[in-house]
């Protein structure tokens, strides 16, 4: 556990960091496309939620333990994931960020970091899924940064890859839910150049 809760660290510090040096690079592109519906400033706020919710949700204890692991939270949370009110919580978080987004990641970062740094892992959590261990919801948080960040980078026009320790962590966690889901030969497939993966396809 020690080890493990050691590499997650790691992994959701070196995401935010990376998040943070991407979204510094936005300069005054914050109206331009983002992803989807979002703006670059909108989705620099949903990123933004992947560092707030960490620190709302250690304010918040829980009783038990409802959730057992990262890839429980994403099948248990799908049908939020999925509805209206996620686009409409992103322009809300990038307006929240001020005149100055950027430093405001920067800030939330410099803050949150931290706080999870100082953390056993064993702290159980309210999430939006019901209970959990931090060292079991905190995956979910660097696999947000790493996509969205991924996203960014790309809105942003920007040729750049993520830190080893976020991105191997984000992989195994779409690994997990591939297999478990019955969409590994597909994932396999196309990862090894044999065809491209289906229109619409995602482990979310």
């Amino acid at each position: 556990m020690d080890f493990e809760w050691t590499t997650s660290c790691r992994a959701f510090g070196d995401a935010a960091e990376w998040f943070v040096t991407t979204a510094a690079l936005a300069g005054g592109r914050w109206t331009e496309p983002g992803l989807g519906e979002w703006d670059v400033r909108s989705l620099v706020g949903h990123t933004s939620r992947a560092l707030l919710t960490v620190e709302t949700y250690l304010a918040s204890p829980a009783d038990s333990v409802e959730v057992g692991s990262a890839a429980d939270y994403y099948r248990a949370t799908r049908a939020v994931a999925a509805g209206p009110d996620v686009a409409a919580r992103g322009r809300a978080a990038g307006e929240a960020l001020g005149t100055d987004p950027a430093a405001a990641v920067a800030a939330l970062a410099a803050r949150v970091v931290p706080l999870v740094a100082a953390c056993e892992g064993t702290e159980v959590v309210t999430t939006i899924a019901g209970g959990m261990r931090l060292a079991d919801y905190l995956p979910t948080r660097t696999f947000e940064l790493v996509v969205h960040t991924a996203d960014l980078a790309a809105a942003l026009g920007l040729a750049s890859e993520p830190p080893p320790a976020p991105a191997a962590q984000a992989f195994d966690l779409v690994a997990q839910l591939a297999v478990s889901d019955g969409r590994a030969t597909a994932l396999l497939r196309a990862a090894t150049g044999r065809e491209g993966l289906p229109p619409g396809f995602s482990v979310l």
